[in-house]
């Protein structure tokens, strides 16, 4: 083996050979030797051997002089703030719109620290109380065109707006003070002592939105099914859909102005709550249905109530009762019955237990509770077939997963604001930030990136991009920074 010491730096070539052997021991001198030559050299000495070249020193040097101020996070601007304007919403010309938008996506948090993400992130400096300035008047100024764009993105998805899902929801505020819009009422939260609002939501098929509005917190929900729909329908012209909406929304008061507008719906229904003699009809031909066959009752108001059976409700009927009955029978066993277990309704601190109190469970009524085990009823003035009604029906939990987002991944509550504008622009914006999740969403499974849009924000996080200056250059350059492999494959679903 002959030992060469080669200097890379003018191509390979080779400078001085100290000796050539076969001998292991004598090859591991030879190197030894190579070595005490080059790092003899001194400073007068041409260097035998070069570590870095001219063009490594550069980059070196180039790396050793860059700042945290030339470095920013430009993922969130990358991904949503595409979306942001491929949608429409840039028809806004406030930037500070497309700002608190932007980072309701990526970081869902306060106004107060959306300003100082602003500032860490994107280098814009500015006070939060221009941003509450802001939020005073995007309601009055920009609200109906943000509608008006969620809107015509959905029915350019959807092609047909044919279908509709109704469902209301209610919003806390962290406060215990009551207004003319924040009201103590009934939380589905949880959170009764706090004042809140309550938000009517209105989307299409797949959770597409449509269009939404807002109430007063002690506002009976059944009330506000057909305002909200006749406003958004009204608003934007298109044919008059098939509604479709939970069993809360059901009464016959819903049903009747809902059939004289001439609207057709599809509600879940009550079937425990039917006339006997419809009871009676639904036990008895229920007995020879299998997994998913139906039927229909005609009523006396001219709707029909769709029954139909599933062996998976079934097991789960019977799973959630027996459960139920297991912790009931080992309370009424001990002995350890309380106020609370006989009323939790939130109103036994007003009761009072005298005397002795024998309690037992009925089985015969758990027997006949059994029999409705698997059946489920849906009350329509469709003429849609019972399978269709059921499909149209199941789409509602689309509805439930919008809401699960805009309170989960938006944060969209607690509310902290109490002026009404501003109470109503927080909505706004998370109405916005929600219609670029779906697109962001369906983009996402259109080309099976393999992630969800929550895990796509975190992307954006670590997505950088260095802003340089060439010698003798008059404006700086900037360059985006290798992604990882999951940043490149969202980098492709958005920008193609």
């Amino acid at each position: 083996m002959s030992v060469q010491i080669i200097d890379k730096s003018i191509g390979y070539r080779v400078v001085r050979s100290v000796g050539s052997s076969k001998n292991p021991a004598e090859i591991k001198q030879l190197v030894a030797k190579a070595w005490h030559m080059i790092q003899s050299c001194d400073d007068k000495q041409a260097p035998l051997f070069s570590f870095n070249t001219e063009e490594e020193q550069t980059i070196k040097t180039f790396l050793s002089e860059l700042s945290n101020a030339q470095i920013h996070t430009i993922g969130p601007e990358l991904i949503f703030g595409t979306l942001f304007d491929r949608l429409g919403f840039n028809t806004i010309k406030e930037e500070l719109f497309r700002h608190i938008v932007i980072a309701r996506l990526a970081y869902p948090v306060s106004k107060l620290k959306t300003v100082d993400y602003l500032y860490r992130y994107q280098g814009i400096k500015i006070e939060v109380d221009t941003v509450y300035r802001f939020l005073d008047k995007l309601r009055d100024k920009h609200k109906e065109t943000v509608e008006r764009v969620a809107y015509e993105y959905t029915k350019q998805t959807l092609k047909n707006i044919s279908v509709v899902f109704y469902d209301m929801t209610t919003l806390y505020f962290e406060t215990e003070d009551e207004d003319d819009l924040r009201k103590i009422g009934f939380s589905k939260d949880g959170k009764f002592q706090k004042p809140q609002i309550m938000l009517g939501l209105l989307v299409g098929q797949n959770g597409y939105p449509v269009g939404y509005d807002i109430f007063e917190g002690n506002t009976f929900e059944g009330h506000t099914l057909l305002p909200t729909i006749e406003s958004i329908q009204k608003k934007y012209g298109f044919t008059k859909p098939i509604v479709v909406a939970d069993a809360a929304l059901l009464s016959n008061k819903n049903m009747k102005n809902l059939a004289n507008q001439k609207y057709r719906f599809i509600l879940g229904a009550r079937i425990k709550n039917e006339s006997d003699e419809i009871k009676q009809e639904i036990l008895k031909r229920s007995k020879s249905l299998h997994d998913g066959q139906s039927f229909s009752v005609k009523k006396s108001d001219g709707t029909r109530l769709i029954i139909t059976y599933s062996d998976k409700r079934q097991r789960k009927d019977f799973h959630n009762r027996e459960r139920g009955l297991k912790k009931l029978r080992q309370k009424v066993k001990s002995g350890k019955l309380t106020k609370e277990s006989i009323n939790n309704r939130g109103y036994n601190k007003f009761l009072i237990l005298k005397g002795e109190v024998k309690l037992k469970i009925d089985e015969n009524k758990v027997k006949e509770d059994q029999k409705w085990d698997g059946l489920k009823g849906y009350i329509t003035n469709t003429r849609l077939s019972p399978k269709k009604i059921t499909e149209n029906y199941r789409h509602l939990w689309q509805i439930e997963k919008a809401f699960r987002i805009s309170k989960t991944d938006l944060r969209i509550r607690p509310i902290y604001h109490y002026r009404k504008k501003r109470i109503e622009a927080h909505i706004c914006i998370a109405f916005v930030a929600y219609t670029i999740y779906k697109e962001l969403e369906r983009l996402l499974h259109k080309y099976r990136a393999g992630f969800s849009p929550k895990r796509a924000g975190e992307l954006t996080h670590n997505m950088y991009e260095l802003e340089y200056k060439m010698l003798n250059a008059i404006e700086p350059e900037k360059i985006i920074l290798k992604m990882d492999d999951e940043q490149q494959i969202l980098y492709k679903v958005i920008h193609g």
